[in-house]
């Protein structure tokens, strides 16, 4: 069995991603800020190591003699005013990781980023050779733009054996996003409209985590596959989560021109109070009629990622919370 070093392992994705290579019988080896959290990984069957991505010195007895390297760790927030964090782990934490991995000669690694460094497609389902040069909708997708094109497929050019994923939303019971929030405010009725024309590409946590391993067997070095799933609009995932649920979705669908001016108004009110993350001007700005789709054709093809529909992996997300909740799905 082999040795991988992992980073993000206290993070969803990164959680599920360790416990499948424990299960297979892998030794699984991260770096971690806290205590706590080191005891927590070390419950798991982790060896849980003090250090931070940030912190390049931290990174070289972990990793050192490591079969692989899975670098899943990133800052995803939408709408905060704590910007700074976002480019120092997306941007500088990446390259203190994949500079490491090149430095101490690991045969191969596997680095998430995302199909957010594509911007907005404009309604296209793209593949791997897209490219987009800005302006970001927020600044998760500027940091990982910068990370992907300007940190890992330059040291994949210079001879690094890395091989890179773009996935598209993550969902599933143990999220922490702005997904698992917009669901919360469904089942509790308290999302107040859905934004019309915005889509995505939807893939259940476990089986990006399968993508994973499957990239480390199979995956060709030098090469980026993306491993999202299937598309579907903001407002059919939630009248799909209707008919599972039976909790009713808003029926008020704003337009795409209505959010972006909104969007405006709050770009102004923000610079003079606080306001709540979901209803900044970025977080309105990902929403107002933008999409974010990639064709997964590849990876199905090299890797055999075989990403299952919305419905099932969405019944069981929906159960999940429901039942933390105190709730049980009364729909179908």
């Amino acid at each position: 069995m082999a040795r991988y070093f992992l980073t993000g392992a206290t993070g969803f994705l990164g959680g599920r991603l360790a416990r499948r290579l424990l299960a297979d019988g892998h030794r699984v080896v991260t770096v971690v800020r806290r205590a706590e959290a080191a005891g927590e990984m070390r419950a798991l069957g982790l060896e849980a190591h003090t250090g931070d991505i940030l912190d390049r010195a931290s990174l070289a007895e972990p990793m050192r003699g490591a079969d692989g390297v899975f670098h899943l760790a990133a800052w995803y927030k939408i709408g905060t005013h704590e910007r700074e964090l976002g480019w120092k782990t997306n941007v500088e934490g990446t390259r203190n990781v994949l500079e490491t991995m090149r430095e101490l000669g690991v045969a191969k690694g596997v680095y998430t980023s995302t199909l957010a460094v594509f911007g907005d497609t404009h309604g296209q389902l793209v593949d791997e050779s897209y490219r987009a040069g800005g302006p970001w909708l927020s600044e998760y997708d500027r940091t990982k733009w910068a990370a992907h094109y300007e940190v890992a497929e330059p040291l994949v050019k210079a001879g690094l054996p890395l091989v890179i994923l773009q996935s598209g939303v993550i969902y599933g019971p143990g999220d922490t996003s702005s997904v698992r929030q917009t669901l919360i405010q469904y089942i509790t009725q308290k999302l107040p409209m859905l934004p019309g024309g915005a889509e995505f590409c939807w893939a259940h946590v476990d089986d990006v985590a399968r993508a994973h391993v499957l990239a480390m067997e199979r995956g060709r070095s030098g090469e980026t596959y993306i491993v999202a799933g299937p598309r579907h609009s903001l407002v059919d995932a939630m009248r799909l989560a209707e008919r599972i649920s039976g909790v009713p979705a808003p029926r008020f669908v704003a337009p795409p021109a209505m959010l972006k001016a909104v969007a405006a108004v709050m770009s102004v009110i923000q610079r003079m109070i606080e306001v709540p993350d979901a209803y900044s001007a970025e977080a309105l700005r990902v929403i107002a009629g933008i999409t974010y789709l990639g064709d997964s054709a590849k990876a199905k093809r090299e890797l055999g990622y075989d990403p299952r529909p919305l419905e099932p992996g969405l019944c069981e997300t929906l159960e999940h919370e429901m039942a933390l909740l105190g709730m049980k799905p009364r729909g179908r």
